[in-house]
């Protein structure tokens, strides 16, 4: 279709990289097409945090469940929930904000640090680079926000390890396109159909890579997380962040 696109769809999560410094000029880009991506109201309702100190990234790989790989890239961008610059925008106007009191606001967040995030992994793909997104900065939230600095009326959603990829790693299968794409309302049977033939799908690609002892297929993989709130401090520490999910303002 064109290179973009390609880019987009040749996507593999990539966990082992070369030493290899990746520099400022080329992180800049990335992050910059992150800040150039569409968010909500034009809040700006998120900050990207660059990380390359050696001690900080062996600390947040151990924090986000010890995944070295953390530590081992030449970068680490963690992607930050900012309520913060709004509430301070708020406080010069005399116009107080609360929306940080709503889940309104922790879905704003969410979606807009997502969007960033993707723009940054097709940004720093399209310039050669791996990266492999961690949601692992949540587990231990409250070190996260001490480690970083982070104010109140802020959350790290996310970090992206980026840096030059050692191997091309396999590139995960998806769920079948037709029970992604819908036309017109959602369609339960397309679904249901979807997951015994996903399931095989990931069996073989699970097998092909030698972790089929581990994973078994998607179903049972996905199932046997789901099955408890897997970062369970996530709700007491964005409360102390001022956030309040339960607030019907």
């Amino acid at each position: 279709m064109n290179n973009t696109i390609d880019t987009i769809k040749n996507h593999r999560s990539i966990r082992q990289y070369l030493d290899k410094e990746v520099s400022d000029e080329l992180i800049n880009e990335i992050v910059r097409s992150a800040q150039d991506m569409p968010n909500s109201i034009n809040g700006q309702q998120v900050t990207v945090i660059v990380i390359r100190d050696k001690a900080k990234k062996e600390k947040l790989a151990e924090l986000a469940g010890n995944q070295d790989y953390i530590a081992k890239a030449p970068v680490f961008l963690v992607f930050v929930m900012d309520f913060y610059r709004t509430y301070l925008a708020g406080e010069k106007t005399g116009f107080k904000q609360v929306i940080h009191e709503d889940i309104e606001g922790i879905l704003v967040g969410s979606v807009d640090a997502g969007i960033a995030l993707g723009a940054s992994v097709i940004a720093a793909e399209s310039l050669g680079l791996g990266t492999v997104p961690i949601g692992g900065v949540r587990k231990n939230p409250e070190e996260v926000i001490e480690l970083l600095g982070l104010p109140k009326y802020t959350f790290p959603m996310v970090g992206l390890v980026v840096g030059y990829p050692a191997n091309k790693s396999h590139k995960k299968p998806r769920v079948p396109f037709n029970s992604f794409k819908h036309d017109e309302c959602y369609n339960t049977t397309s679904i249901e159909r979807s997951i015994d033939t996903y399931d095989e799908q990931m069996s073989k690609y699970l097998n092909d890579i030698g972790r089929s002892e581990q994973e078994t297929n998607w179903s049972t993989f996905t199932s046997k997380i789901y099955q408890s709130v897997y970062y369970p401090k996530v709700n007491e520490v964005i409360n102390k962040q001022g956030f309040n999910v339960h607030s019907n303002k």
